[in-house]
């Protein structure tokens, strides 16, 4: 720990979904998202998972914050389900579905953990997917509305808000490369690039819907960026990073810190540009209290086709490598962090997510000895420690995940807790990385 140096300020917390460990889904009044429909369908998740039960925190969610408090954690990011809240998506309310949120964010807070809300985690109402989901214009006023609703619910105790987490990943994965629900494809970049759109303006429209509700909160967004290094220094490799920096991280920095989206990508997709509105950019560009990141790993570009509409893709260079295929290297944080201190200067910056997947073993005494986790995340946080001293905003940092969950597409296959959830019982073990964690957050 010698070399962590954090200032008493600092924010030590973990990162949940609500898709991920809520279950429940048919309790209380909830309707079915696009994540009930995508893991129900055969072949889309493995081992046919789904989150009808996951790690059945709609049942067990004191004993979670219990966990919380164990481990030392001062704030805890979690989304809300927007079908909880409506269940087809508008019209009425679930007040059943608020009060929930509620009740968890009073536990919080009598356990002297701030809650940070996450109002959109890709769990879209199926029944506005039904009317074209994120590719329709009116999506935006639904969700603002959505929004509404909740902050008039909980701001009078929820002073932090995200609006979006990872729209990149929601929008590209969802409906031009189909593995993520509502799991459309595409060959062409359009309907990513007009999901998206729509999800921006709806992220700045909410932005200044929250400040005129609850004018001492702070607003941000979660946005999934990653270090880019070209795979050699031939042009045309270096042209290829330039490239798909543009394509995962200046897209969507762009317009939100800048008002306008990136120049040379705008000249690279000019056949497949989104539907852009008078006004829409200036709506884009509110200014936001912080800027959220969740980042696991860089990406080395080459060029190539394998994005066909990139001219650019992926090597794998030699080193350690996580459940996921992800590169472990932290020096890619540290340069993320100041490269987007230098270039954006958003006011302050939370590490939102970070963590890693590994094959956990449970011993018959209740351990978990996950020591590649824990020197994953040691090296992660003298990385982050370096950037503050360095200059860099940072002000707190969110592990993903609390508990093992479901992990999406890959189902209850790759583990990213801290805490280990044994999916046949749903009893807790904290994790080796778990007891890290805490001593580092207590030294804080």
């Amino acid at each position: 720990m010698s070399d962590l140096q954090f200032p008493a300020s600092f924010l030590w917390g973990t990162a949940t979904a609500a898709y991920q460990i809520e279950g429940g889904v048919n309790e209380d009044g909830r309707g079915a998202s696009i994540w009930d429909t995508f893991s129900k369908t055969p072949g889309r998740v493995e081992n046919g998972d789904t989150g009808d039960v996951a790690c059945d925190h709609f049942h067990r969610w004191r004993d979670d914050i219990a966990l919380l408090k164990s481990l030392n954690c001062k704030v805890y990011r979690f989304s809300i389900a927007w079908a909880r809240i409506f269940p087809n998506g508008r019209g009425a309310v679930n007040e059943a579905g608020l009060q929930f949120y509620s009740s968890m964010v009073d536990e919080l807070l009598a356990n002297g953990i701030t809650p940070y809300v996450t109002l959109y985690h890709w769990d879209l109402p199926q029944a506005l997917q039904d009317e074209d989901g994120w590719k329709r214009r009116g999506i935006i006023d639904d969700f603002v509305n959505y929004a509404e609703i909740v902050v008039r619910a909980l701001g009078d105790r929820v002073k932090h808000w995200i609006t979006f987490n990872e729209p990149w990943v929601f929008t590209w994965v969802g409906y031009v490369f189909g593995t993520h629900a509502p799991g459309e494809t595409a060959n062409v970049p359009t309907p990513a690039l007009q999901t998206a759109h729509h999800a921006l303006v709806a992220h700045g429209k909410t932005v200044e819907r929250i400040r005129a509700l609850v004018p001492d909160a702070q607003v941000g967004i979660t946005l999934d960026l990653m270090h880019v290094d070209p795979a050699t220094m031939r042009p045309t490799d270096l042209e290829a990073a330039t490239r798909y920096d543009g394509f995962r991280n200046r897209w969507f920095l762009d317009p939100i810190f800048r008002g306008h989206y990136p120049a040379d990508m705008l000249a690279l997709w000019e056949e497949h540009l989104p539907n852009i509105e008078p006004g829409d950019m200036a709506i884009i560009n509110a200014p936001v209290d912080f800027l959220g990141i969740n980042t696991y790993f860089r990406v080395v570009a080459q060029h190539d086709g394998t994005v066909p509409y990139l001219q650019a893709g992926q090597v794998r260079p030699p080193g350690e490598y996580t459940e996921m295929g992800w590169e472990v290297y932290p020096q890619g944080l540290y340069a993320l962090l100041k490269r987007l201190h230098s270039d954006y200067r958003p006011k302050a910056i939370y590490i939102t997510e970070n963590g890693a997947a590994f094959a956990d073993t449970l011993t018959e005494d209740g351990q978990v000895h996950d020591e590649r986790r824990v020197a994953y995340l040691r090296g992660h946080f003298e990385a982050a420690s370096h950037a503050i001293r360095d200059g860099v905003p940072l002000v707190g940092y969110f592990v993903w995940s609390l508990l093992d969950n479901f992990e999406w597409s890959f189902g209850y296959s790759k583990r990213f807790g801290i805490v280990y959830v044994d999916f046949a019982t749903l009893k807790r073990y904290v994790k080796d990385s778990g007891k890290y964690f805490a001593e580092i957050a207590a030294a804080t």
